[in-house]
């Protein structure tokens, strides 16, 4: 450790880049100059005598040149002494830092194990700060987009299902079926214990669209029924009733198909456990409330589409009659 009595060495008219320099030079070393050799560009560096920079005391040998152009001697103005620091200082995001490399142990999420590391990280002194970087940085980032590719998602579907339907009013009792499956989904990971990590997020998103899958099925048959001239409530019902066995077998058949991945063991285990139990739970949830809950949102959602035309059609018609009453007493 070099101390530079910076007061010494304004009296002595040396500059603290002088100084600067020449410790430069002396201790590791100096791009002075190029040259040209064989037609390739060289560079020049200086650097002193390894015997004249090993200890605190081979200061005495070194000299810098003031602003009278003297040589003045380091001892006049710099002492050294020996003290205890890192072989080497990482540099991130222009701050002095330090890697920790690790990995989960076995049966544990990557999602688990970076919630202990900030654990340990708000335990540090005042001043220390964490940032991830690699796959973990990926993963915090992957993160934070989950609600935006939710509410993508969901928008894509709408909006793929008002141009097929063309209404509004089927795509909204649809898309209603959405939370039932993530309830089951959700409170499967709770039970088992498992982190939201990018392996949940991915079988929470094929619950999702499962879910819309059963809730279209019955729908589409309780729109034909209501064309055909059924009331809401009797076309629910009877859709309900038609779609209730291809719904239970689809239903079944993914559930004990991605049930092994719910149980999984071995390398790897803890992605195909996330996703298994969230499409597992998921799934049971949105077929057992979507044959009771489908009929409902089918019924509430049209009735207060009807509710709404049969309004703005009686507004129209007043304001055409007022219009009509306004030219005749004209």
């Amino acid at each position: 450790m070099l101390d530079v009595d910076r007061e010494k060495a304004s009296a002595l008219g040396v500059s603290i880049a002088d100084i600067n320099t020449t410790i430069q030079a002396a201790l590791a070393s100096e791009f002075v100059d190029q040259f040209i050799r064989d037609g390739r560009v060289k560079d020049v560096y200086i650097q002193g005598d390894p015997d004249a920079r090993m200890q605190p005391s081979d200061l005495d040998k070194w000299y810098v040149r003031n602003s009278a152009g003297g040589m003045v001697p380091f001892s006049a103005f710099v002492s050294g002494h020996w003290t205890v620091g890192p072989q080497s200082v990482e540099i991130y995001n222009g701050d002095e830092a330090y890697e920790i490399l690790g990995q989960p142990a076995p049966g544990v999420s990557s999602g688990a194990a970076m919630k202990e590391v900030q654990k340990i990280a708000a335990q540090m002194p005042q001043g220390v700060t964490m940032q991830w970087t690699g796959l973990s940085y990926e993963q915090v980032a992957a993160g934070s987009q989950t609600t935006a590719l939710y509410v993508v998602s969901v928008v894509f579907i709408l909006l793929c299902l008002a141009a097929l339907y063309e209404s509004w009013s089927i795509p909204a009792a649809v898309m209603l079926v959405v939370p039932l499956g993530i309830i089951g989904a959700v409170l499967a990971n709770l039970l088992r214990g498992i982190d939201n990590d990018v392996y949940f997020q991915i079988g929470l998103l094929t619950t999702m669209g499962l879910a819309v899958k059963n809730a279209i099925l019955i729908v589409e048959f309780a729109r034909n029924f209501y064309e055909q001239g059924e009331s809401l409530v009797e076309a629910a019902l009877h859709a309900a009733q038609e779609r209730l066995r291809p719904i239970l077998m689809t239903s079944i058949a993914f559930i004990f198909g991605t049930f092994p991945l719910a149980i999984a063991s071995g390398a790897g285990a803890g992605a195909r456990v996330a996703i298994g139990t969230a499409v597992v739970g998921g799934m049971v949830t949105a077929t057992v409330l979507a044959i009771f809950f489908v009929p409902v949102f089918f019924v509430t959602v049209l009735t207060f589409a009807k509710v709404k035309r049969r309004r703005e059609r009686q507004e129209a018609e007043e304001a055409l009659a007022a219009q009509q009453g306004g030219n005749g007493h004209a």
